[in-house]
């Protein structure tokens, strides 16, 4: 049974920078490279805007309305850094729970990405760092080619009906004290706001969106949120009928963390969902 979580802390909003990126006509490109690609390089401009960042735990969000939802889901996962115990145990989870949540018929993980707030960690595992910047994972053109990259015999077919890239974000062991996730409500991002970046790696281009600044954007996070916790939300549906289809987010300095707050450790996985 899936639960909605409910409020567990006080403070109703925080005031913290968004790491924008200011349009100035430049190429826009996030490229990542080196041993595991866990280093990155991007072109463009930030423009860090202070925003009010609002407790989500307050607000009971949908993720067809909202973009994203924060639900209850434990894990038999004993070590997240143990790639075959992610792929024999994690998998099957998080597709579930994602047929929970949106309803899909049929769901396909087909990545996941480590990351820590600590560099020697970061070095020793081969695991990426938070991302300091505002952004949608993929775009009108390139939420359809994940299909074809990745089921190109059925593609076609899947594609003349509705599907969505849905992702699970969560703690991997101490609750998030330090770069937490901050998320817009779907419905006070225009889409004129998307800016789109190319996305390099070094077997294929992809492209995302990066997020312009406008005043209208209503942000949330979830306070200290736990291993037992997933933060579900969508960055790409086919559909437009006035659903939630793009949900921008990043991490962020979260000026209530308290010192000697220890580093993130956090896992995303992305699913393809299929209606």
């Amino acid at each position: 049974m899936i639960h909605a979580i409910q409020e567990r802390t006080a403070s109703a909003t925080v005031t913290a920078e968004i790491p924008y990126t200011l349009e100035t006509g430049e190429k826009l490109v996030n490229e990542t490279f080196g041993p595991n690609n866990i280093r990155r390089r991007k072109s463009g401009a930030t423009d860090g805007r202070p925003m009010t960042i609002g407790n989500g735990r307050m607000h009971d969000f949908k993720l067809e309305e909202n973009g994203f939802t924060l639900v209850e889901h434990k894990t038999a996962v004993k070590d997240f850094f143990d790639k075959a115990q992610l792929e024999s145990v994690y998998y099957p989870e998080v597709e579930r729970l994602i047929k929970q949540v949106s309803g899909a018929l049929r769901v396909v993980l087909f990545d996941h990405t480590l990351r820590s707030g600590d560099e020697s960690e970061r070095e020793a595992k081969l695991i990426r760092e938070p991302v300091l910047s505002a952004h949608n994972d993929y775009t009108e053109w390139s939420g359809p080619q994940r299909v074809r990259d990745l089921l190109p015999n059925e593609a076609e077919s899947l594609l003349a009906r509705r599907f969505a890239i849905i992702q699970v974000w969560r703690a991997i062991n101490q609750p998030i004290r330090r770069n937490p996730l901050a998320i817009a409500d779907a419905r006070s991002v225009a889409f004129e706001d998307l800016m789109v970046a190319e996305r390099r790696y070094p077997n294929r281009v992809g492209q995302t969106y990066r997020l312009r600044y406008n005043p209208a954007h209503q942000w949330f996070y979830f306070p200290e949120m736990r291993r037992d916790e997933a933060l579900v939300f969508k960055v790409y549906d086919s559909v437009k009928d006035g659903r939630a289809r793009f949900t921008a987010h990043t991490s962020f300095d979260d000026p209530t963390s308290p010192p000697g707050a220890p580093p993130r450790q956090s896992i995303e996985a992305r699913a393809l969902a299929f209606f």
